[in-house]
């Protein structure tokens, strides 16, 4: 990973998950400006000093999991292998749909030596989310026979009674703060979680699963797909529009955009609400 690619990617908003036990508001608060004080000593190099930071984080509050994906991501960087799987478990603990996490957990125990650990959160990991394919090139890599986890063996309890979307009412739950929606062809879902920075993909047999989860991604709103497959997020925190490739690729496609909102796309035309100019903006998509 290049050094100026993960400073980019590590300016996250702090988002506070919610706790077992309500969280005391000094607490929380202290939370977050730990994870504040964490980026900003990022940015200036004292790599170290921001990691206990986000440690510290997690310590003021224990589900905070943008802090865990930090503190994982930057003790990976600084080689501290051992230290970063740590991390991502604590994650897995506390939300065992975050696939990113999953993944990192098992390319980490990989690192570390640990094949039989590697393959076990490879199985985890449903084939048809956003991650699968990358799951399943790991799993080549290990020469791993056992494929990785179907949609079907990764229902949450909470979908198990459903019956598919589009034949009855119903409900999904567990997602932080959902926001933005859009749908695709063959009938997936895809929800905008605003306090966890998260897109999730729920399918027509009701499996949730994490479609993206990028430190890029910082308070989704608007969502958008195009006839290529291609997702957009107006990232409202950010003042900017991502967009999602079919191989997974995060990249910024709209920049200085004031508190981007809704999205529209039309033929090769893609508009966004901009809530903090009182403006609608018109951008030609390159497909």
């Amino acid at each position: 990973m290049k050094l100026n690619n993960f400073l980019k990617a590590l300016l996250l908003c702090a988002v506070l998950a919610g706790s077992f036990l309500p969280v005391r508001a000094d607490l929380a608060t202290d939370a977050k400006l730990q994870y504040n004080k964490g980026i900003e000593l990022y940015q200036i190099g004292s790599y170290e000093q921001a990691a206990e930071c986000f440690k510290k984080a997690t310590e003021y509050d224990p589900n905070y999991i943008d802090a865990y994906f930090n503190l994982g991501s930057l003790m990976e960087y600084l080689k501290q292998d051992d230290e970063a799987l740590n991390a991502f478990k604590q994650i897995i603990l506390r939300k065992p749909d975050d696939y990113e996490a999953v993944y990192k957990a098992a390319e980490l125990s990989k690192k570390l030596g640990n094949i039989d650990k590697a393959k076990m959160y490879l199985t985890l990991i449903p084939t048809d989310s956003l991650i699968g394919s990358r799951a399943k090139e790991l799993a080549n890599s290990l020469e791993m026979d056992i494929p990785t986890a179907q949609a079907e063996q990764n229902k949450p309890e909470s979908f198990s009674d459903a019956n598919p979307m589009n034949n009855s009412n119903g409900v999904y739950n567990d997602i932080s703060s959902p926001t933005g929606i859009t749908t695709d062809a063959v009938g997936n879902l895809y929800v905008a979680g605003f306090s966890d920075n998260t897109i999730y993909k729920i399918t027509p047999e009701q499996q949730k699963m994490v479609y993206v989860k990028s430190p890029k991604i910082d308070g989704p709103i608007g969502l958008e797909r195009d006839s290529q497959g291609n997702l957009y997020i107006a990232n409202y925190n950010k003042n900017n529009v991502l967009k999602v490739d079919t191989g997974g690729t995060v990249s910024e496609i709209i920049t200085n955009i004031q508190s981007p909102y809704c999205m529209h796309i039309t033929g090769d035309l893609l508009f966004v609400s901009a809530q903090g100019s009182n403006q609608v903006i018109r951008y030609k998509l390159n497909n």
